[in-house]
């Protein structure tokens, strides 16, 4: 299932994340010191280390789990191009700070050593996603596998199903308190979703240099209203009208009902080749651009 436009264009956030949880949990890796991050009952309320509680936000356990993680948090820059790198960064801090906060009520009242240490890595912010991404994002096709029917959201789900169990019941309690957060940040708990970052702290994030972020991409419309698509594609798209295909109506009727206009939704399926993930990013991208 595509994430939108490759690279971390419009996601300086979402790329600073990634590089983070490489760099945090490579080291620890080489080092063997994976299972001495986690938290646990005797590490937070016995003998409390900061910089423990923080490794734990951005270190996975394991080589799969960074594997999976990663490619996640990777997906998941969807949403920041959606609602734009200052709402974003309030997003993850809620999530993780949440997510920490669940876990370390739930090591108090269990108390239970199988559980010691949990699972760490940024898990609390890639479950909250999933409440935005089984809300927000749409199913543009179904198949069938074996008997099986599936959607093009299926094999995410597969990938977070993998990540929640990969560490047993060590890694559920930080998946679930992750889902918690998400469910809190869209009820709009003490009106989180109106805050954000300022500017000069989320142009921070675009001052972070990674290879990735040279990926190139197709230029955005920076304009939210029947002329989204820019001026110059859409004479190339009426010159090759003839030799390409109108987008299907039910992909239109999809974007109509997220609240695009009709021309809109058109032009901008033509050209993405009737994707309609990357058309509504384009979409949704325009509309950040003009908020």
């Amino acid at each position: 299932m595509s994430g939108g436009l490759p690279g971390f264009h419009n996601a300086p956030v979402s790329r600073a994340l990634v590089v983070a949880a490489v760099l945090f949990s490579v080291p620890f890796g080489f080092r063997g010191r994976f299972l001495d991050l986690g938290l646990s009952y005797q590490n937070v309320y016995e003998n409390l280390r900061i910089w423990r509680v923080i490794a734990s936000l951005f270190a996975f356990s394991s080589s799969p789990e960074l594997i999976f993680g990663v490619a996640l948090l990777y997906y998941f820059r969807v949403f920041e191009r959606q609602i734009g790198s200052n709402k974003y960064a309030v997003f993850i801090v809620f999530s993780m700070t949440v997510s920490v906060l669940l876990q370390i009520l739930a090591l108090g009242y269990l108390k239970d050593p199988s559980f010691n240490p949990l699972t760490s890595g940024p898990y609390g912010l890639i479950f909250a996603s999933y409440v935005p991404f089984f809300f927000d994002i749409p199913i543009s096709t179904k198949f069938r596998i074996f008997g099986l029917r599936l959607c093009d959201k299926s094999f995410i789900y597969l990938a977070g199903l993998q990540l929640l169990f990969s560490s047993g019941r060590r890694s559920v309690i930080p998946g679930l308190s992750g889902i918690l957060a998400g469910l809190l940040y869209r009820l709009n708990i003490f009106g989180i979703r109106r805050l954000k970052v300022p500017d000069y702290a989320a142009s921070l994030f675009s001052r972070f240099s990674w290879p990735l972020s040279n990926i190139s991409y197709q230029r955005l419309p920076t304009v939210a209203t029947d002329e989204n698509i820019p001026r110059h594609q859409t004479h190339q798209m009426e010159g090759s009208h003839t030799t390409t295909a109108d987008p299907m109506e039910s992909s239109i009727a999809t974007l109509v009902s997220m609240g695009f206009d009709r021309a809109s939704a058109v032009q901008a399926l033509a050209l993405t080749n009737n994707d309609i993930n990357l058309a509504s990013n384009i979409l949704l991208e325009a509309q950040s651009a003009t908020a």
